[in-house]
């Protein structure tokens, strides 16, 4: 490939400093963050907020085409006044699903590397500085996770932690099989050893991530087989660890023993992300969701059974292909039923390869927008009606981060809402007890709880 048009980079063979930018879904987050981590242990730092780096890793999402087209403008800006830039990386599904195309349409992209492969980036860096390609989308069958070195410190007490990858669903609309590969659990003991590092690095609530989490499956440190529901009990025994949640999860994978989990092991917050993305039968099938409406339903009846006072989050496409009126009316139908604490709502994209993208009947972006417009309404109206319940209620919060104002700090609840709170005397990563004294659609206000102060 012939790029000397190509602006020039700043540091060209050895790179000081580094940004990593991530789009889309929480594993994009983690794989960011171990990508951080692995550069630091090259001698590479973090460049300061606001700073020029020598190195710019995009870490992409291919979910939807928005996201596809947002990294492509970002590329297209790092173009600096002097006509220099930084050293590029394309990482994550679009890298993926795109490869080399990348390298073609951006001559600025100097590093392209997919999801299971970026615990080579920095044999990548040096490629770049021998003017070799550095492109990587290979789907190794050896663990990229016993490549990258251990967790390090964390800045906030939260944080991800990805037990599984892959995914052997194939959703007619999803790339992920595609760019992520078949469902791989990693063991009991390397998520064990990573949980109790990141505990010990001053974490207090990790969320377990996998496209598909639950369906995760290995053996335990006596060779017994268990499901996520041993692996959340396992954790729930690590002392400083406070909280444990996970995402995303499918209606297939919520197994008997993870239904009771919720209700037996405290450390597991009263929160549930389950996607049913339509309440249409027959738009499930032509998704080839394996689940029924009905079949959905009974699982949240029986986790309600259990853990009464669950919050229930949720995925919805609108506008899938062939999806009639009254196809929708169905999905409007489920949202009234489940009553979501929250949810993420999206018109249906087509993307590349994926059967979906192929069918008959697509639906006009007109009615696409109609229809998210009237489900989201009716989603909003259940989340503020669950944030409204929970004025005065006494809980526990999380502290995470600082607020806008002096002495102000936001944390979470068991149930994931965030609540601002003024405690001067208090640091992030403290837990303490307060009453929610008004809620608004997206946050709660809280004071220190009467309780606690007597």
């Amino acid at each position: 490939m012939n790029r000397n048009d190509a602006p020039k980079t700043l540091a060209k063979t050895a790179p000081a400093t580094f940004h990593v930018k991530s789009f889309g879904c929480q594993m994009n987050v983690y794989d960011g963050e171990r990508m951080a981590e692995m550069l630091g242990t090259r001698g590479m730092t973090a460049a300061a907020e606001g700073a020029d780096a020598d190195l710019v890793i995009l870490n992409t999402c291919h979910i939807r085409e928005k996201a596809v087209d947002k990294v492509y403008s970002d590329i297209g800006r790092m173009v600096r006044e002097d006509g220099s830039r930084p050293m590029i990386a394309v990482a994550g599904c679009v890298a993926q699903a795109e490869g080399s195309e990348i390298q073609r349409r951006a001559r600025n992209v100097d590093i392209v590397v997919g999801p299971q492969a970026y615990h080579r980036l920095p044999d990548l860096i040096d490629k770049v500085g021998r003017g070799e390609e550095a492109v990587d989308t290979d789907m190794p069958l050896a663990s990229k996770f016993g490549a990258l070195p251990a967790r390090t410190k964390q800045a906030r007490p939260t944080a991800f932690l990805t037990i599984m990858e892959g995914c052997d669903k194939f959703c007619t609309y999803c790339v992920v099989p595609y760019t992520r590969g078949a469902e791989i659990s990693r063991s009991w003991g390397a998520i064990l050893d990573e949980a109790k590092a990141l505990v010990d690095g001053g974490v207090r609530e990790i969320t377990l991530l996998g496209q598909n989490v639950n369906a995760w499956t290995g053996e335990d440190d006596k060779g017994a087989t268990q499901g996520m529901d041993g692996l959340v009990r396992a954790l729930a025994k690590i002392g400083d660890l406070k909280r444990i949640r996970y995402t995303t999860s499918h209606p297939n994978d919520m197994s008997d023993g993870l239904i009771a989990a919720h209700g037996e092991v405290e450390k597991l917050m009263p929160f549930l992300h389950l996607p049913v993305q339509s309440g249409n039968d027959r738009i499930l099938k032509v998704m080839n969701r394996s689940h029924s409406v009905d079949s959905y339903l009974r699982i949240i009846d029986r986790v309600r059974a259990v853990r009464p006072d669950i919050a229930v989050s949720g995925d919805f496409i609108v506008g899938f292909p062939g999806e009639t009126d009254a196809e929708f009316e169905d999905t409007l139908r489920i949202v009234e039923q489940v009553r979501y604490a929250q949810c993420y709502s999206f018109k249906y994209s087509p993307r590349p390869g994926t059967p979906a993208a192929d069918m008959d009947h697509q639906i006009s972006a007109a009615v696409m927008d109609e229809r998210l417009a009237r489900l989201q309404a009716a989603i909003n109206r259940h989340q503020v009606d669950f944030n409204a319940a929970t004025i005065g209620r006494s809980t526990d919060i999380l502290l995470e981060r600082k607020g806008r104002y002096p002495g102000q700090l936001i944390g979470k609840t068991p149930w994931l809402q965030s609540v601002h709170v003024t405690v001067p005397d208090l640091s992030i990563g403290d837990m303490v007890e307060v009453d929610i004294i008004s809620a608004g659609p997206n946050s709660l206000a809280g004071e220190p709880s009467r309780r606690q102060a007597a």
